[in-house]
């Protein structure tokens, strides 16, 4: 049986270290040239990006436009893929040997699927890998209160370099708000997850870059780039509130979708503007119960005196203490002895890379 034809979106921007990678790991895939097609929407580079990308042609597509953004650059992409199915990739990113086979099985194997996602190696800034799967919980849809539940934890096997999706979903989706410059990826998984069933498969096959250009990755005190992670996470929840109520799905079930994106802007809104003290406690708490519902009891305990302590002091003070003691290495070997912060068991990490 034939597959189906797949068309793979890379958005880049200024991405002249990475874009090489990026794309030589999709030409590698284990189909052939008449299987898929390669679609780089750039997002208005100034460095080389274009003249790289140029160098694949005619295998790849060089899609050029003016900088506006992740949701933009997926708006003008995904119209022009003429693909049963779209596989996402970032331009810093790259895919193991036999991720397209993978995900395209799983969509082949099931009509109702309309997302596949998968684990991620992450790939720090020395070169090692922290490795990421899911350990439960593969198949779900976010429409009802337990799917919901399983879904915000689960993001993070949804990105843009994990995510694949069928063409006829995505056009049910539609236009991502273009004010969502970065995160554009959760609209659309988001959507993706209230309308189809999930799948997400029980090994890493995409290599996540961690580096200081990334739009998403906050090192030191960065403010304006905090101040847009926090504008375009509050613009993205109050639209996917929005929207899935719109869908006909009960607000209840869409405010426990979108609650940790909320809690997340939330906490950026308290570091950067500041707030009551009781609004840190509140946040805070939220996330940490999102995150380790599962907590012993010992370090619940602890959680709930660090937040006592919380409503003295206002939130921009207990966020540049919180932030100082994140850099000592003396309080982080303490906590890993003393009181180690509790994992995720829904994920399982180790060191090894993907194949």
């Amino acid at each position: 049986m034939s597959r189906p034809f797949v068309s793979v979106l890379i958005d880049t921007y200024n991405h002249e270290k990475f874009i090489e990678q990026a794309i030589a790991s999709v030409l590698e895939q284990n189909f052939s040239p008449s299987e898929f097609e390669i679609l780089v929407v750039d997002d208005g580079s100034t460095d080389r990006t274009a003249e790289l990308v140029k160098k694949f042609a005619p295998r790849v597509t060089h899609l050029p436009k003016k900088n506006g953004g992740q949701a933009s650059a997926f708006n003008f992409g995904v119209p022009q893929c003429r693909g049963e199915i779209v596989a996402f990739l970032d331009g810093d990113d790259w895919w193991a040997a036999n991720k397209l086979t993978r995900v395209v099985e799983s969509l082949a194997a099931d009509s109702s699927v309309g997302i596949v996602g998968h684990g991620i190696a992450n790939v720090q800034r020395d070169g090692s890998h922290q490795v990421e799967t899911l350990a439960e919980g593969f198949r779900f849809t976010a429409a009802n209160r337990e799917g919901a539940l399983l879904f915000r934890r689960r993001g993070a096997f949804l990105g843009t370099s994990r995510m694949t999706v069928r063409t006829e979903l995505l056009r049910r989706i539609g236009a991502v708000p273009e004010q969502i410059t970065i995160q554009a990826d959760e609209y659309l998984f988001t959507l993706a997850a209230v309308l189809s069933n999930v799948q997400i498969l029980p090994e890493a096959l995409t290599y996540y870059r961690l580096h200081a250009e990334n739009l998403f990755q906050i090192s030191g005190r960065d403010f304006s780039k905090t101040r847009r992670i926090q504008s375009a996470l509050s613009l993205l929840a109050a639209s996917l509130y929005e929207r899935i109520v719109n869908l006909g799905i009960e607000r209840e079930i869409a405010e426990t979708i979108v609650e940790y994106t909320r809690a997340c802007a939330e906490r950026y809104r308290l570091q950067l503007d500041g707030g009551w003290s009781w609004e840190t406690a509140k946040t805070e708490w939220k996330l940490y119960e999102i995150l380790h519902p599962r907590a012993q009891v010992s370090h619940r305990a602890y959680k709930r005196i660090i937040l006592l302590a919380a409503l003295f002091v206002p939130p921009k003070m207990f966020y540049a203490a919180q932030g100082s003691l994140a850099q000592s290495s003396l309080y982080r070997r303490l906590r890993a002895r003393l009181l180690p912060i509790p994992g995720m068991e829904h994920i399982k990490q180790d060191r090894d890379a993907p194949s």
